[in-house]
């Protein structure tokens, strides 16, 4: 019993780490159509502020440091580089796949190769005592934290004017344009959020795993687009289920399998659940990426 509650309560914290990076990511693709090759950049920029600040402030003030340099950057990006890019699938996959590559490169360049051990509060680094297993707490504390984000997405995107505003303008820019709306200023603030979910994501993660590393975002990114496409594109809810069962999945199986087939596993979920029902976000997925090899050939040409 104590060794099934502590997969089980590990596997959900793997998945509340994985909700937190896939929420920003359907978020962003799923509102904007923006396919964002850089988010797990944006995690990886978000985990070494966070990591760095520890080492200055309190840690809640270290995590919120991270937040907040996640979602300065992703608005940055919005604004200087895909503001202008909505239309152009094409150089939207090239310069989100370019920085998704740069940022890690440059955070290697500062601060190298080798992961950086991150070291939590007391608060953080005891076990907690359930059904006889000793739980860590940082598994309670990503949970909390995806409990919160997934109840504030839900308030943003059905309550609030600027969720509104995001929905209309995807369906008909010229018309929210029209009525004196400012839909530019809606959009950075949608991959402002992304950015600063992608960066309390990398801030607990090197928490869950103990350090961080140039290629953390990157490696995590990959589940990040199984629990998308599983989950459902701009379902709040269906990535949530999707994140825990991937979490659960990969638990479970590296530990009564093999260590290592938990990956091989979440792979066949993924591969069946495309056998059974065709899957939107590839679909868009697809167009994007064709409509970019259109433009580049009609360019060529």
């Amino acid at each position: 019993m104590s060794t099934l509650t502590l997969l089980a309560l590990t596997g959900l914290g793997l998945g509340a780490l994985y909700f937190l990076i896939a929420s920003g990511l359907s978020l962003i693709f799923g509102l904007m159509d923006v396919l964002n090759f850089a988010h797990g950049a944006f995690l990886t920029a978000g985990a070494y502020a966070a990591w760095w600040a520890d080492g200055h402030l309190p840690f809640y003030l270290a995590v919120a440091f991270g937040v907040a340099v996640g979602a300065a950057i992703a608005a940055v990006v919005e604004t200087a580089l895909i503001r202008g890019l909505y239309a152009r699938p094409r150089e939207q996959i090239l310069v989100t796949v370019g920085l998704g590559l740069a940022i890690p490169a440059l955070i290697q360049g500062v601060w190298g190769a080798d992961a950086r051990t991150v070291t939590p509060p007391k608060a953080l680094a005891g076990t907690v005592g359930l059904l006889g297993a000793r739980v860590p707490t940082d598994r309670f504390v990503l949970l909390a934290a995806a409990l919160a984000v997934f109840a504030g997405l839900k308030v943003f995107l059905a309550k609030t004017r600027y969720g509104l505003v995001v929905r209309a303008g995807v369906e008909d820019r010229a018309m929210v344009t029209a009525l004196g709306i400012d839909v530019r200023k809606a959009f950075t603030l949608v991959f402002a959020i992304g950015g600063a979910l992608a960066g309390l994501a990398g801030a607990l993660g090197g928490v869950y795993f103990g350090s961080v590393s140039p290629g953390q975002g990157t490696s995590l990114l990959i589940f990040a687009f199984v629990v998308v496409v599983i989950g459902g594109l701009g379902s709040t809810d269906g990535v949530a289920l999707a994140a825990i069962a991937v979490g659960l999945i990969q638990q479970f199986t590296n530990y009564y399998a093999a260590s290592g087939l938990g990956d091989l596993a979440v792979v066949v979920m993924l591969a069946l659940v495309l056998l059974v029902r065709g899957n939107p976000v590839l679909d868009r997925v697809a167009a994007s990426v064709g409509a970019a090899v259109k433009s580049s050939v009609g360019r060529a040409a």
